[in-house]
């Protein structure tokens, strides 16, 4: 029995994390989930929001604009529009980007500009929220 599993975070544009953890802990569409070594294999939506994972004493935070994560008893992979781990992030950036979307929610003339508008503050709000973990 495996008692580190390895976790892969992948988006278009680079291989964000690659290395063996104890623990990844993310968020999932119907909720949050934690895969240990050995799980039960699966595949899921994520949310956009805070992945989590631990190796020994060290919990590190990654911001994840959506995706879907593959779950095997040894491996995670984590396919990810946009992700940013929390040493990354431009806080000053992500606040500009958290009061645009805020005035364009506030401005919305249709459920299409209310939704993108929405989604766009989602984004914003989980950097900042990842950001803080630093």
């Amino acid at each position: 029995m495996a008692d580190k599993i390895l976790l892969e975070i992948v988006t278009p544009e680079k291989k964000v994390f690659s290395d063996t953890v104890d623990i990844v802990v993310a968020p999932g569409e119907e909720g949050e989930f934690g895969v240990l070594p050995n799980h039960i294999p699966f595949l899921t939506k994520l949310k956009v929001g805070e992945l989590r994972f631990r190796i020994g004493s060290s919990t590190r935070h990654v911001a994840i604009m959506g995706g879907y994560a593959e779950v095997l008893p040894d491996h995670v992979t984590v396919l990810a529009p946009a992700a940013e781990e929390a040493t990354e992030i431009d806080v000053i950036r992500a606040k500009a980007a958290r009061e645009r979307a805020e005035r364009r929610l506030a401005e919305a003339r249709d459920k299409l500009e209310f939704a993108r508008a929405q989604a766009a503050l989602q984004r914003a709000m989980a950097r900042l929220k990842v950001s803080e973990r630093k």
